[in-house]
């Protein structure tokens, strides 16, 4: 259970960090498309600048400003025109708008330009790093799945235990069981004495149990898987709906409440415990049907089957006390 918990925190980091990169990613992807908006709209824009500067050279050709023409007679391209007539301070037939325009959108493209360079290759290193991430929870839920495969061979031989053992354990408490109703028999002229309602005691004698036969129902759903609410044989029970349905077989009708079934019957000390007594734990919370030798049924929590268990660690710490049906 520790290396499953160990490869689950793993996984988990592995997948915030696949989750952090991709988060990233987009955003960069984002930029990138802003970035190549305005590198298109700043070269769309240079285009029509270099159009209307070709256009005014075409006009300062056929004029007599022979600096400009000089400019434009040594010019080997349209930019070394525009340099030109800029250094040459001969710009004054020339709109200086429109050239302070040309420059600017020169510097909008080189610098759309260097940040989708840049953008490009971070997105480079997020998709590496995007990869790495995936690859490592990818690597984390193959080795909890053969993690996972290794235990299934211990957890099926566990569990094979647990129902051998339940069932050893149901074959012995159903052996007693006979045995103690066979002295039951045998011993009915017993003088019943004081029924009291009072909380259990030490002090308490009980009459002898009636209703044991109430176990041997019980007995027959362990392995029964536990449902909320439940109260039905081979499908499901919760506590007090087993303790409920094995009383109902025997004529006995209890309601469905752990805390209810605390007003039934008489309290009987832990000493002088018989099968067929209820007991309860947590506060009322649970309750269970004793089989004798310091066992009872219970159908424990969620997750759980109807089981034989004993009146030790938590249920010893956590009994409250018990009841006996007359």
């Amino acid at each position: 259970m520790g290396q499953l918990q160990t490869l689950s925190d793993q996984l988990e980091r592995a997948r915030s960090q696949y989750d952090a990169a991709t988060t990233q990613l987009a955003r960069i992807q984002r930029e990138q498309r802003e970035n190549r908006y305005e590198l298109h709209v700043a070269k769309h824009n240079l285009k029509v600048s270099q159009a209307t500067i070709a256009a005014r050279l075409r006009a300062l050709y056929t004029s007599d400003q022979e600096s400009t023409l000089e400019v434009i007679l040594g010019a080997h391209s349209l930019d070394d025109v525009i340099t030109g007539l800029d250094n040459a301070k001969t710009v004054a037939s020339v709109d200086t708008s429109i050239l302070a325009q040309v420059k600017q959108f020169k510097t909008a493209i080189r610098r759309s330009g260097d940040r989708l360079k840049n953008a490009n290759e971070q997105q480079s290193r997020v998709v590496a790093e995007r990869a790495a991430a995936k690859h490592e929870i990818e690597s984390k839920i193959s080795q909890a799945q053969s993690l996972y495969s290794s235990l299934q061979g211990e957890i099926k031989r566990l569990v094979a235990a647990q129902q051998a053992h339940q069932a050893e354990l149901q074959r012995e408490a159903q052996q007693r069981l006979q045995e103690e109703q066979q002295q039951q028999q045998q011993q009915q002229s017993q003088t019943v004495v004081g029924i009291s309602a009072a909380t259990p005691s030490n002090d308490v004698v009980a009459p002898p149990s009636s209703h044991s036969g109430a176990v041997g129902y019980a007995l027959s759903q362990v392995g029964v898987p536990y449902v909320w609410g439940g109260a039905t044989p081979g499908v499901g029970f919760d506590c007090s709906g087993l303790v409920m349905w094995a009383f109902a077989q025997v004529g006995v009708s209890l309601p469905h409440s752990s805390y209810a079934m605390w007003n039934y019957g008489v309290p009987v000390s832990e000493n002088d415990l018989e099968p067929g007594d209820i007991l309860f734990f947590d506060g009322l919370g649970h309750v269970g049907l004793y089989i004798g030798n310091g066992e009872f049924v219970e159908a424990p929590h969620t997750g759980a089957d109807v089981q034989i268990s004993t009146l030790g660690g938590w249920y010893a710490a956590s009994y409250v006390g018990a009841r006996r049906i007359l």
